[in-house]
Parts: C-alpha cells; sequence; structure tokens
C-alpha cells in the first residue's frame, strides 16, 4: 500500500512538486526571518558579550538598556569595590564619538568604550591583528575591522595607521573583531582615562562599573549584595543582556514587522500546501474507492495519506532549511551580516510548525476520504 501510495503522489508531476514548493518556500522564510530576528535582538547586547572578563554590570538604578545611560560619580565605584561581595570592580565608559581621517576627511559615528587604564579589563579578547596591552601606549585606541575596512578601504590591515576623534590624534595600536552592534558603527577602545577626555565636558562620565565577585560567591549573590549596599543597580552579564533584549522587543516595531512576515509564510504555506493536497484527492477518489471497494480499510488509506503528507512535508523542509543554512553560508563572510546565523532551536521550531502544515494540509483530504462510497469506482 505505502507503494501504491507513493505513485499516486508522484503521478501529477506539477502538483507533487506544487506541494514541495509550497512547504520549502513556507520553511526559508519562517526560518531566515525568524534568524534575522534572533540575530538582530541579539546584535542589542554586542558590548556586553564582548566584556568576557566582568560578571556583573553595575548601573544607574533606572538605566533600562545598555544604549541609554545615566553617568555614574567617581564615588560610587569606590562604594563597589568596599562591598564585601566584590573581588574587584573597575569603572567602564560606553559613548558615541565622531571619527575621522585627515586623508580624505572620511567620518563616522564610532561606539567608543573605554576599559580600565591598569588591568585593561573590557578590552576585546579576539585581536584580528595585534595586542591588547598596546593600549597602554600613549593616544592609542584599538579599533574593530568595520571603523578598519570604512576608514582605510581596500587597504590591507596595518597598525600605525591614525585617526581623530574630537580634535585629538590617535594612533590605531590594534585591530579586533568585535560582535556586530545593533547599528551597524565602528567600534574603537581606548583607556579610560583617555576616552573620557574624547566625548565632552560632562561632569560625570562613567558608563558604568564592571566587577568580578569574590571566590565562593555567585555572580547572582554578588549583584544582589552590590545592590543592597549602594541602591545602584547591579545585575550579571547574562540578565543585563537579556533586558536589552527585551526592552528592544517591548518598545520597537520590530517583532511585529517580522512577526508578520513569518505569519504571512505559515499561513501561505497551509493555504497553498492545503490546497494542492485537497485537489490531489479529489483527482484521486476513484483510485481510493477501488482500494476501498477490494477490503482496505478507512484506517489503512488514513495512514497512506498521512504518509503522502509526511514525504512532501519532509522534502520541501529539508529543500527550505537548505536554501536558509546556503544564504547564511554565502554571507558568513560580510562584516555587516556579521551575527546572523541558524539557531538549532529555530529549525527546530520549524520543523514543528511544518509538520503542522503537513497535518492540516491532510486532514480535509482524510475526511473526504472517509465518507467515500466504494461504489464511485462504478460510476461513469
Amino acid at each position: 500500500m505505502n507503494f501504491v501510495a507513493w505513485k499516486m503522489l508522484t503521478g501529477d508531476k506539477a502538483k507533487y512538486l506544487g506541494l514541495i514548493f509550497a512547504i520549502a518556500f513556507s520553511t526559508f522564510l519562517m526560518s531566515h526571518q525568524a534568524s534575522i530576528f534572533c540575530g538582530l535582538m541579539n546584535r542589542t547586547r554586542s558590548q556586553i558579550l564582548d566584556v568576557r572578563d566582568a560578571s556583573i554590570w553595575v548601573m544607574d538604578p533606572k538605566t533600562q538598556y545598555l544604549d541609554e545611560v545615566k553617568s555614574l560619580p567617581d564615588q560610587d565605584l569606590y562604594r563597589v569595590r568596599g562591598t564585601e561581595a566584590v573581588e574587584w570592580a573597575v569603572p567602564l565608559f560606553k559613548g558615541l564619538a565622531r571619527t575621522r581621517v585627515h586623508r580624505d576627511g572620511s567620518f563616522r559615528g564610532t561606539i567608543l568604550m573605554g576599559v580600565d587604564d591598569v588591568s585593561l579589563v573590557g578590552g576585546p579578547q579576539d585581536m584580528a591583528l595585534g595586542k591588547l596591552d598596546a593600549l597602554l601606549q600613549p593616544d592609542s585606541i584599538i579599533l574593530d575591522r568595520v571603523g578598519y575596512k570604512f576608514f582605510f578601504p581596500g587597504e590591507p590591515l596595518e597598525l600605525g595607521k591614525q585617526v581623530e576623534i574630537n580634535d585629538h590624534l590617535l594612533t590605531v595600536a590594534g585591530i579586533c573583531n568585535s560582535s556586530a552592534p545593533f547599528v551597524n558603527l565602528p567600534v574603537a577602545y581606548a583607556r579610560y582615562s583617555i576616552a573620557i577626555k574624547l566625548v565632552g565636558s560632562e561632569r560625570n562620565l562613567m558608563s558604568f562599573i564592571v566587577a568580578q565577585p569574590r571566590k565562593g560567591l555567585s555572580a547572582d549573590d554578588a549583584a544582589r549584595r552590590i545592590s543592597a549596599a549602594t541602591g545602584l543597580r547591579a545585575e550579571t552579564a547574562s540578565d543585563f543582556g537579556w533586558r536589552t533584549i527585551w526592552y528592544y522587543i517591548q518598545n520597537t516595531g520590530i517583532p511585529i514587522n517580522f512577526g508578520i512576515t513569518v505569519l504571512i509564510a505559515l499561513i501561505v504555506g497551509t493555504v497553498v500546501a492545503g490546497q494542492t493536497f485537497y485537489l490531489f484527492t479529489l483527482e484521486n477518489l476513484k483510485q481510493f474507492g477501488a482500494l476501498k471497494a477490494i477490503g482496505v480499510t478507512n484506517m489503512r488509506i488514513t495512514g497512506m495519506i498521512l504518509m503522502q503528507a509526511a514525504i512532501v512535508g519532509s522534502i520541501g523542509y529539508c529543500i527550505g532549511i537548505a536554501m536558509t543554512a546556503a544564504f547564511f553560508e554565502a554571507t558568513k563572510n560580510n562584516l555587516d551580516l556579521r551575527g546572523f546565523y541558524m539557531l538549532p532551536e529555530i529549525m527546530k521550531g520549524v520543523a514543528v510548525t511544518v509538520a503542522g502544515i503537513a497535518f492540516l494540509a491532510s486532514v480535509v483530504s482524510v475526511r473526504k476520504v472517509v465518507v467515500l462510497e466504494p461504489a464511485v469506482v462504478f460510476r461513469g
């Protein structure tokens, strides 16, 4: 019977390929858009992810997310250091600066990170060229590859080039691979004492305090103790990162726009596949009637239809996922698209959704066949 079901399925090539294409297109659109959405949301916490040597972030109590900062006074740093839960704590600056090169006057807004002058905690860990301790040199910065490619297009990675920030001439002492930020701007690193001189003259310029819990104490416990002792907001890097993501989800139209696209893909896949599968069943009613006439049970025929739906769904899903994987493989070396990839959770979720589409597409057909009279095979 399984062979008969297979021959019936592939008998009409146009409808067979149409079913596969509908599910493949739906799979591609759902997996691609869901992956882009997840990658975009992950970009919102990129600077948090890049600070790998501290597990606690301390900030003003009213801070909502990473990119909206109220600077802390210097005495807050000593208050945090005085908390018994802390092994060490250092200042961290995050701000925007206009960077330009003298050669042609090109300029661009740059995310400027100021790391601790002594320990360099908060500095980049993935260096493409040079070393982190190059920041100890006078008037030096580390620039990420995106910034380097913008300011020095077509030139190989090379140290010693100069850029200007707020009338200060700085030497590129290192080039790093940074996580892609939400707004695709270059990222530059400097020592804290240099960074606060580059951005202006506000009274308070310390954006965050990053700290590490003392031995034997978890980051969550240490964060709670810091908050209780200082009145500041202290969170683990993971919690702060997720709070930033949820801020963008709740306060921007990004989830709605991506959700509409995924919903359209789901509806199109279900409707097209269901309609095509139903028409396919109508054209084969006499064959199903003949099977019932020779004693094949409704349960067995239902199994045949579900098998046909499973075959179409599996092939369509594999093609769609392959198309999505091919897209991300083709764009993996594009610096502007870094950070976008397909998560295993998305593959599993789309697989379940496609199984639902295939099941719904076969439900109407199953009902039509179950109520079918075997005598239909003897009618004109």
